[in-house]
């Protein structure tokens, strides 16, 4: 019998959806940024999300929990500015061993609740729970939001031709950066608003894992021009297409718009990179970064 090191994440999630069942009311299930629901509201969809942070995994112990917690929630609204949305409602599960201090847990608590009060979110409930000793703790957020129905961006909408972009710098999350960022929720609201985003995501697993996501999705294969890619200071190409963690937006609009896209971009977010990459281009063409990235289970 093969186990999760044999196939891997991705390969998981596609035998795991394949056994779901959805209902006319989801617009998008699993395998994109955040689940989509027509909801019944005229002008907007509502917008679903879970994750988690596992000791050893998504952050090492001894670290500040005020950034621990900062980044359970940072992810989140992340996901949902990779939707054109924002955060509504958040739930909080914790899962710790019983010697975890008191104090720790509270500013955990304190680094949630200053990122869901920067975007809009209101931590409403949770759970927690013991884990046996020596099991590494847990930290789970599910949350709802909100995007307009002309707003949403996808994964799957990108044409071939696109121009593929991506907003800050990539690499360098393990020196500290993945504790400390800040959503693009601003960025994704205007850009969502202002041009016709084809496709979008955020680089969580790294540029060589999501980008062929991105590409998959829209049914297109992807081509990138390596000098373009922006590199964080101290950093080669290697990290900024693998170390993952960078929440940078990704996404592809008309080639036609990228000069224009620019032009105003530099004018609303000057602190900002905004970069071209590459383009899409048929399936089964153009580059492939094979395993590159993060995913989980693969050693």
């Amino acid at each position: 019998m093969k186990s999760l090191a044999d196939i891997g994440e991705d390969a998981l999630v596609a035998d795991l959806v394949g056994m779901l069942e959805q209902d006319a009311s989801v617009i998008v299930g699993p395998g994109d940024d955040c689940a989509v629901i027509d909801a019944g509201e005229q002008d907007v969809y509502q917008l679903m999300k879970t994750d988690c942070l596992v000791e050893g995994i998504h952050y090492e112990s001894g670290e500040d929990p005020v950034r621990i917690g900062w980044k359970a929630v940072a992810r989140v609204i992340s996901d949902f500015a990779a939707m054109g949305g924002r955060a509504e409602y958040l739930l909080v599960t914790i899962a710790m061993p019983s010697a975890a201090r008191v104090g720790d847990i509270e500013n955990l608590y304190k680094g949630m609740q200053r990122c869901a009060s920067m975007f809009g979110a209101c931590i409403c409930g949770g759970e927690t729970s013991s884990v046996p000793d020596g099991s590494a703790a847990v930290i789970s957020i599910a949350g709802t939001g909100k995007v307009s129905k002309a707003r949403l961006a996808t994964r799957s909408g990108g044409k071939h031709g696109d121009a593929i972009m991506v907003t800050g710098t990539l690499g360098g999350s393990i020196a500290g950066k993945h504790l400390d960022f800040t959503p693009r929720a601003e960025e994704a609201k205007w850009l969502c608003g202002s041009f016709d985003i084809h496709a979008m995501m955020d680089v969580s697993d790294g540029l060589a894992r999501d980008l062929p996501r991105l590409a998959y999705a829209s049914q297109c294969g992807y081509e990138i021009d390596a000098t373009y890619v922006p590199v964080t200071s101290g950093c080669d190409l290697s990290q900024a297409l693998n170390d993952g963690e960078d929440y940078e937006l990704l996404f592809t609009l008309t080639s036609s718009d990228v000069d224009a896209l620019l032009e105003a971009w530099w004018g609303v977010f000057p602190e900002t990179k905004l970069t071209k990459i590459g383009r899409l281009c048929d399936e089964g063409e153009g580059d492939d970064f094979k395993d590159g990235g993060w995913q989980h289970f693969h050693s």
